[in-house]
C-alpha cells in the first residue's frame, strides 16, 4: 500500500517537474508562451513559481534563477512526503 502511494507521489512529482521545465524552456522561444500549451502551463505552473520570483530577484536584471530554487524545493517536498509516508506506514 505504501509503495503504491509513494509511486503516485513520484509520478506526480515527475509530471510537475517536467511541466515547470517545459515552461522555463518556452521562455527562450519567441511567442511560445502565447500558444495554447504555453498558456495552459502558465496557469498550472505560475502559481507555484510566483512566490519564488517575489523573494529572489533576477541576476543582473535578466537571469532568473528562481525556477531552479523552486525545483529544488519541490524535490525536497517530495522527499519529505515520502519520508512521512514511510514513517506512518
Amino acid at each position: 500500500m505504501a509503495f503504491t502511494i509513494i509511486s503516485l507521489v513520484n509520478l506526480l512529482y515527475n509530471i510537475y517537474f517536467y511541466m515547470i521545465l517545459a515552461y522555463i524552456l518556452m521562455s527562450w522561444l519567441p511567442n511560445a508562451r502565447e500558444s495554447f500549451i504555453g498558456e495552459l502551463l502558465g496557469k498550472l505552473v505560475e502559481p507555484y513559481l510566483a512566490p519564488f520570483r517575489r523573494f529572489i530577484p533576477p541576476i543582473m536584471g535578466t537571469i532568473d534563477i528562481s525556477p531552479i530554487v523552486a525545483l529544488y524545493v519541490l524535490r525536497l517536498a517530495r522527499y519529505g512526503l515520502v519520508s512521512l509516508i514511510l514513517y506512518f506506514v
